[in-house]
């Protein structure tokens, strides 16, 4: 999957989805950190264990960098920025049963306008996978070259049974 890069000084100040997706039943927030703990294992259980370690370290920045998706008191998505490395969008979900109500577009432009709020005049979309979405919504161009990018050197647990005498290491410091 590759990146893709998009001007945050094109897109409009406008904040109208939010009221959008309220005529829905949807808000979309700002976590609070009472939540941290629900929202990880949420994204654990429904996406995959290394967004959730990803939305842990967006909920740790002061301000947070991360918006939900709430519906009758239930997480039915969620946005992050800047959690796998500064100035990068994702990562980013919806529940395939949410889908088609504009929830992912809502959550894409409440954390970019919150980027350019801060100061950002570009935003890297990583690890793209729906990418026509991305250049309809906020008219982001693909990164050449982009893939794997920042991912190349990626450290997963399954990796160590390749190395030789790494599994050896990682047991005697973990006992």
């Amino acid at each position: 999957m590759h990146d893709m890069l998009a001007k945050l000084y094109n897109i409009p100040d406008d904040w109208s989805f939010l009221q959008e997706q309220e005529a829905k039943g949807i808000t979309i927030r700002k976590p609070m950190g009472t939540e941290k703990h629900v929202i990880i294992e949420w994204v654990k259980e429904n996406f995959q264990e290394a967004w959730a370690s990803e939305v842990d370290r967006s909920l740790c920045h002061t301000p947070m960098t991360c918006f939900l998706a709430v519906q009758d008191r239930a997480i039915i998505g969620f946005s992050c920025f800047d959690s796998v490395a500064l100035g990068v969008f994702g990562p980013t979900g919806v529940l395939p049963q949410c889908r088609g109500h504009g929830t992912g577009k809502a959550l894409l432009m409440a954390a970019l306008l919150d980027m350019k709020l801060k100061g950002y005049g570009y935003v890297i979309i990583g690890g793209v996978g729906p990418a026509e979405f991305y250049r309809k919504a906020v008219a982001a161009e693909d990164i050449p070259d982009s893939a794997p990018g920042i991912w190349r050197t990626w450290v997963e647990s399954r990796n160590a049974e390749k190395i030789p005498g790494l599994s050896e290491r990682i047991r005697r410091t973990e006992s």
